[in-house]
């Protein structure tokens, strides 16, 4: 069986997953890559270096989201959003991103490839000390299906 997810349910796909696919578009080019997020029931936040997703959410702020919680083939929910680019340059929103993102919830590292980057977890709690690009998405739109065997 397959259906639409509700506004509930698409904000409970939202807060269980840590890891989405945000979609820019700019100067003709399309660009879809993966990022770590948090989401407070309003904002998706985020933390990049300077790059190309940066450089073409500052052309243009209007992007796409997509995130899934994949059961297996024959149960998923699969979400996508629609927001606002809005880069965090005042101390206070910085430091909210900041709780935002270091309050979630992360699976177990299973691998001894995978590891953490020296700037993640931010280290001080020194807002003025976290490097990169905190930003955050204002979602306008938000869609969503699912399939349950």
């Amino acid at each position: 069986m397959t259906g639409i997810l509700s506004q509930i349910e698409i904000d409970q796909v939202l807060n269980g997953q840590i890891l989405g696919r945000l979609g820019c578009h700019a100067d003709g080019l399309t660009y879809v890559v993966p990022i770590s997020y948090a989401f407070d029931g309003t904002w998706l936040y985020g933390h990049s270096g300077e790059g190309m997703k940066i450089a073409m959410m500052r052309k243009n702020p209007e992007v796409c989201f997509q995130a899934d919680d994949m059961q297996n083939m024959g149960n998923w929910k699969s979400i996508v959003c629609w927001g606002r680019f809005e880069e965090l340059t005042d101390d206070a929103d910085r430091k909210v991103a900041v709780q935002y993102l270091m309050a979630r919830n992360f699976p177990f590292i299973t691998s001894s490839n995978v590891r953490l980057s020296p700037s993640w977890p931010f280290q001080s709690s020194d807002i003025s000390d976290v490097k990169g690009i905190l930003f955050r998405i204002l979602l306008t739109r938000k869609t969503g299906k699912y399939e349950a065997s």
